[in-house]
């Protein structure tokens, strides 16, 4: 009898299981399914990496004269045309042309705020030792943007604001992962320094060198690395108050090994700005151009178009000139919007060179089916042939919203400083 009731009751279990198991891969399908889809006019709406879905009711030319005019449209996609399971947006447009790079940039930054890079503690008058910024609860990444009255854009304002207090307790407004909060901090003097100090190191500025991804020179936009500049202290996201890019050259490279990723390293050739960054966002870094560039025209592939298989990177790794290298793209994902294809690297003289990705070479553009499909955005750390990499379709996305506030800015609606110094060196 025993064992006639735990048979049946995992019987039971099995059939639970087996009806929930279609449920759950649903969920996992609508998960990886892509939110936006684009198209050129005429296009069949095909999605290779999902063989069974597609729009629902719509097969063959019924299913590209529905994309015959431009615009934005609402898709359901549906297993064999007939079982939904995400609505989405179909963006009918024309496809764009770009100028491919891959050479490398100079990159030079000021932060909005003084960013927390470091503690000292200070020798008090009392003998002791003390560390206002501790005290007051600040923490390596804080962003603080104003201390008492003064605004602290940079490093010479915290010096003032605190020179202000005279020892006095003051209001500090900072930013902690991406909220705005408040402390009071009290600063002490420095007898040894002569001046009023808080025990926090601040950095206002950071510069370094990257690859440009891609230009559109009829909008005068570009688009470079495909990951936001970190500071290289705290690994936080750099909140952009003004930058801009300069000519540059690679004057050598480390090599990449297991557990120690390498980095290209250049030296900027010229303190004129070819170019205005106007975002420093999770997909890379963008903004308006000040001169021509030079590279080869290409379309823009549709993330949908992207596939496994064989590709080539644009990479610089020695002077200003790119060469093209052959790639393996391993792994293609709708799911993550800044790790879209897993590459490795096969060519025989990159990895001879540089033992395949490095820091630096964020930005290289990867292409495929003489398309710009994405750019290269990581190095795997525990085996730098391999890295990650970003579809071309997503920054292209960004780099049109800065075009839009450009033509925004020709009317006055916005205005953005342009930044003259540097006062760090970063490697991505």
């Amino acid at each position: 009898m025993k064992r006639r009731n735990r048979a049946y009751r995992l019987l039971r279990l099995t059939a639970v299981y087996l009806l929930l198991l279609p449920f759950l891969l649903l969920g996992w399908l609508y998960s990886r399914l892509p939110d936006r889809v684009y198209l050129e006019p005429g296009q069949a709406l095909l999605l290779p990496r999902f063989g069974w879905v597609e729009p629902m009711g719509l097969h063959g030319s019924q299913n590209a004269a529905s994309t015959q005019v431009v615009g934005s449209y609402q898709t359901t996609l549906s297993l064999g045309g007939w079982l939904p399971i995400k609505n989405i947006r179909t963006v009918v447009t024309e496809r764009t042309q770009v100028t491919v790079c891959g050479t490398p940039f100079g990159v030079k930054m000021f932060s909005e705020g003084a960013l927390i890079v470091g503690f000292s503690d200070i020798d008090s008058p009392g003998g002791s030792t003390v560390n206002p910024a501790k005290a007051a609860g600040l923490r390596l990444g804080d962003r603080v943007i104003r201390i008492g009255q003064i605004g602290t854009e940079n490093n010479d304002a915290v010096k003032e604001a605190l020179e202000a207090a005279r020892g006095s307790a003051t209001e500090v407004i900072y930013v902690r992962s991406g909220e705005q909060r408040s402390t009071t901090l009290t600063p002490v003097w420095d007898a040894a320094a002569a001046q009023w100090r808080a025990g926090m190191w601040v950095r206002d500025s950071s510069a370094g060198v990257g690859t440009l991804t891609f230009v559109d020179p009829e909008k005068g936009v570009f688009a470079g690395l495909g990951h936001p500049i970190s500071d290289g202290d705290t690994g936080e996201s750099i909140a952009l108050r003004s930058g801009e890019i300069v000519p540059c050259e690679i004057t050598g490279c480390s090599m990449g090994t297991v557990g120690s990723p390498g980095e290209l390293k250049g030296k900027f050739l010229s303190a004129h700005a070819i170019g205005s960054i106007r975002i420093n966002g999770e997909n890379g870094v963008y903004g308006t151009t000040r001169t021509g560039f030079s590279g080869q025209t290409m379309p823009v592939a549709f993330a949908q178009e992207a596939e496994t298989g064989d590709a080539q990177i644009l990479a610089t790794v020695s002077g200003e000139t790119p060469r093209t290298y052959h790639v393996r793209i391993e792994k293609i994902s709708d799911a993550d919007p800044r790790r879209n294809m897993v590459i490795r690297v096969v060519d025989k003289a990159l990895l001879t060179r540089t033992g395949g990705i490095v820091q630096g070479m964020s930005g290289s553009p990867i292409l495929q089916n003489e398309r710009l499909i994405g750019a290269v955005t990581h190095v795997l750390v525990n085996d730098p042939t391999r890295g990650y990499g970003i579809f071309a379709q997503t920054m292209l996305e960004q780099a049109e919203q800065v075009a839009t506030a450009k033509k925004l800015s020709r009317f006055g609606k916005t205005k953005q400083a342009d930044s003259t110094e540097d006062s760090i060196i970063w490697q991505k």
